[in-house]
């Protein structure tokens, strides 16, 4: 029998897989009776990976029409996407279908299920969350779907609260200004790839890209008050290493250089480094993060920090640890479904993935 604190990961993708391994590696710290995750479609290619997740003590679960496909291949289906659904306390969507799942699944399933999260493509599912952001406004019994923002947005979010907002409040930022240069895809994935860099197009006429559209409506769930004037733009760059922002931040109170190099370097949300290279950052996750993942929001350059004479001009650049960012919210979103008023405490046992320098 399934234990009462079961969590289900819907997707096996790039934040799918890890967030798996992650739950079973720390099933007993987190609190978490079951791992259960949802695969839709069998494929040989997928065997190896479903294998290992299996063998690490998650649980299978597919739809009713596609067991005999899994079977076929020697893996065993432990639940049907309904009896799953039934048993799970919270659901995790990782795929780019969270929105249509809401409406197919979730929405029938809301009373025996305290929380479902989907991911940062899928705008309008619910609530927007990034662990250190907006933690204050959750509400327990009120807020049944979450966003998770994208990692592109947590990093322009602790940028915005770090340097532009500190204890200062919203009105000390007058304009914060964003260029994300994306990777082209994943190193576990085969298409999308650019062979140059690309030039994203500008499709919202206030926010410019959906970073700063989505950080902005981040910060809205702490108030009205934080009506953030937030621009960006994106591009992707032939690399499938991490993303880098060119952040640009006009603030009111004036400051130094020094006094925001202190700020990165007190802020656990943020590694600080001093390499100046995507593949020396992204090496250092290899090698020490979990399942190559640094689980901080940002990883900032410090010699990058630029501040204008004035000292109301703040410019520089900063490393975005991909889906890391987005897997440590996602943990601390699911823990805090089953224990709200313990689940950052208990997130700390994660603490050895937040790393102060890299």
């Amino acid at each position: 029998m399934l234990g009462s604190k079961s969590v289900m990961v819907i997707g096996t993708g790039t934040i799918g897989e890890p967030l798996i391994g992650l739950l079973c590696n720390f099933k007993a710290q987190l609190g978490i009776d079951e791992v259960l995750f949802h695969k839709r479609t069998p494929l040989m290619t997928d065997r190896s990976k479903v294998q290992n997740l299996l063998r690490r003590g998650a649980r299978l679960v597919t739809d009713k029409d596609r067991v005999k496909g899994f079977e076929e291949m020697g893996l065993k289906v432990e639940l049907t996407t309904e009896d799953a659904m039934e048993m799970s306390r919270v659901v995790v969507d990782c795929t780019p279908s969270g929105n249509a799942m809401k409406e197919r699944w979730y929405e029938k399933y809301e009373e025996n299920t305290d929380l479902f999260i989907a991911q940062g493509s899928e705008f309008g599912f619910g609530k927007q969350y990034a662990r250190g952001i907006n933690d204050e406004v959750l509400e327990v019994g009120k807020d049944k779907y979450l966003q998770i923002v994208s990692c592109n947005t947590h990093n322009l979010s602790v940028l915005i609260k770090m340097f532009g907002l500190a204890d200062q409040g919203p009105e000390n930022l007058v304009e914060g200004r964003f260029i994300c240069m994306r990777r082209a895809n994943d190193i576990s994935q085969d298409d999308k790839f650019v062979p140059s860099p690309q030039v994203g197009n500008h499709k919202d006429a206030r926010f410019g890209t959906h970073h700063a559209r989505d950080a902005w409506h981040l910060y809205q769930t702490k108030g009205e008050q934080y009506d953030l004037p937030l621009f960006s733009s994106a591009m992707k760059v032939n690399s499938q290493l991490m993303h880098i922002i060119q952040y640009t931040m006009k603030v009111q109170k004036p400051v130094t250089r020094e006094e925001l190099v202190q700020r990165a370097v007190d802020d656990d949300r943020v590694a600080v480094t001093y390499k100046s290279t995507a593949n020396s950052v992204f090496s250092f996750g290899r090698d020490h993060g979990f399942c190559g993942r640094i689980l901080n929001q940002s990883v900032m350059p410090t010699d990058t920090i630029h501040v204008s004479e004035d000292g109301q001009t703040i410019s520089g650049y900063c490393l975005t640890p991909q889906d890391g960012n987005s897997l440590l919210s996602s943990v601390a979103a699911t823990v805090w479904g089953l224990y709200p008023e313990t689940y950052d405490k208990i997130v700390q046992c994660l603490a050895p993935y937040f790393f102060q320098e890299v």
